[in-house]
């Protein structure tokens, strides 16, 4: 098959999916991975679509491969980022062994926890901090500090984080997606998410609507595999919404 039809061929998939991985292309077109890879390298150079890890998406996707740091989040979506932290926080029994992952609205969490005599597991130094900080009982994930979000990543990290079972565990994300899953930018700190989901009994996405449709570098769980908190939910997810979403409530004292 000559490059350029190839190359067309997965234009027009992409044009009918608006996203595809390496995969589909390679059963639709009976093709090697490596010449797939070229491909899209070629295809992305030439700003005819996005090449993401395991495969592409259109251009007019919402995507980002881009991680703002933590001081950048913390003043975005504040309000509603502060509402599903205070409905998580209200999650939290006294008895819970409970992971908390890094982000700005898991950490607002700590503002509303209640429960002095739960325990709490976080790769986020700062999480840690404000724990300790405020008389709770936290042990910190060790293993390689990244700049950006402040979070612990590494091989250390995911051997630490194996060896607890937690009762729940909280997460952030920075793409919702029924295709596309949830996704971060930076592959080492998807594969320590991955592993401390595997290790809660009861597991919640905390993320403000605007981050539904929103694809990011690496996937790190499916949609439907943990129960999402948002302030929203988008018109095209309400009927996922039940067992799935839940829309945390305004009440007069959180306005």
């Amino acid at each position: 098959m000559l490059v350029e039809k190839r190359q067309q061929m997965i234009l027009k998939m992409l044009e009918e999916k608006r996203s595809i991985t390496v995969t589909e292309i390679k059963e639709a077109l009976g093709i090697s991975e490596s010449t797939i890879r070229r491909d899209l390298t070629v295809l992305d150079s030439e700003g005819k679509l996005v090449k993401v890890f395991g495969g592409a998406i259109a251009l007019n996707s919402n995507y980002t491969a881009k991680e703002l740091s933590v001081s950048q989040k913390l003043r975005v979506n504040e309000n509603e980022k502060r509402l599903i932290a205070k409905t998580a926080a209200q999650m939290i029994n006294s008895t819970d062994f409970v992971y908390l992952d890094a982000g700005t609205t898991t950490g607002y969490m700590i503002d509303y926890i209640k429960q002095k005599d739960a325990t709490f597991v976080t790769n986020a130094v700062a999480h840690a901090k404000k724990l300790a900080v405020s008389g709770f009982h936290v042990i910190l994930i060790g293993g390689e500090l990244k700049g950006t979000t402040e979070a612990v990543v590494g091989n250390e990290a995911i051997l630490s984080i194996q060896n607890y079972n937690f009762t729940k565990g909280f997460f952030g994300t920075n793409g919702v997606s029924m295709r596309h899953g949830f996704t971060t930018p930076d592959p080492n700190e998807a594969l320590v998410k991955k592993t401390a989901l595997k290790q809660c009994n009861k597991k919640y996405i905390l993320t403000d609507c605007e981050k539904f449709d929103n694809i990011s570098s690496v996937k790190f769980a499916d949609f439907g595999e943990i129960h999402i908190l948002t302030d929203r939910i988008p018109d095209n997810y309400k009927n996922y919404s039940d067992g799935i979403i839940d829309e945390v409530q305004i009440h007069k004292t959180d306005k």
